[in-house]
């Protein structure tokens, strides 16, 4: 039975000489896909296949066992994505987040934000920006989103002034103590994030002074709530180094 998936190609491995298996990130999950002769230059399947192919991919059903792939319609390739080093690389660490995300609990949110991260990315919105807000979604996801509207330890709505990922959340002028006090546009700007629906988002102008305390929020959150430690990640922030 031929059947049509809609979703991402999100990895690739050698099956034999002439073959590979795809590795699909739909709205339902991530499914193993069997491309015979994937790996051959004459095959019309090689370069439809590659890591971040966005498409309908056509199988032939098999139960228990290995799909097989007949033919992808793509619906977007990011070719502008492809020609560039630091959007690949933040591209893949965005696949890759998505993929650990829906290990979590599959849900058909986790992949429609990928995709209109993408193509935000690929339509020339800053990435660092793109980034940030499909991380922030996502913590939802894994059931540890910070607290961001309120003082995380009174609940206070008024003075906040910093951002703490030891606590989890807003600081108010009151409950700081130590905690590096952080820019009232970077304060607002994350809530925004949370709240932004990406499809949506027609313009965003961040400074990058921002761009780096909320960056730096969420990279230690992460670390200090999730569990996750993604080489994509550090090779991301490796470039940026650079």
């Amino acid at each position: 039975m031929i059947e049509q998936i809609d979703g991402i190609a999100v990895s690739e491995q050698n099956y034999s000489e002439t073959s590979k298996i795809i590795n699909i990130l739909t709205a339902d999950g991530i499914i193993g896909i069997m491309v015979k002769g994937g790996r051959s230059l004459r095959s019309p399947l090689r370069s439809v296949t590659g890591k971040l192919t966005y498409g309908t991919f056509n199988i032939y059903y098999k139960k228990d066992k290995l799909s097989l792939l007949t033919d992808v319609s793509i619906i977007d390739n990011f070719s502008n994505i492809k020609k560039d080093i630091e959007l690949i690389s933040y591209a893949s660490y965005l696949v890759d987040l998505a993929c650990q995300v829906v290990k979590h609990g599959s849900d058909e949110n986790v992949f429609h934000l990928l995709i209109e991260s993408l193509k935000k990315i690929n339509t020339g919105f800053n990435p660092a920006v793109i980034m940030n807000i499909l991380e922030l979604k996502y913590l939802d996801n894994l059931g540890v989103l910070p607290v961001l509207d309120s003082c995380v330890d009174c609940g206070s709505v008024d003075n906040i002034v910093t951002l703490s990922s030891d606590k989890g959340g807003y600081l108010c002028a009151n409950c700081r103590t130590t905690e590096p006090l952080i820019s009232h546009k970077a304060i607002k700007l994350i809530r925004m994030y949370y709240y932004v629906d990406i499809a949506k988002i027609d313009n965003i102008d961040v400074s990058k002074d921002a761009i780096r305390e909320i960056d730096d929020f969420l990279s230690n959150y992460y670390e200090r709530y999730t569990g996750l430690y993604l080489k994509s990640k550090k090779f991301l922030n490796s470039l940026k180094n650079i």
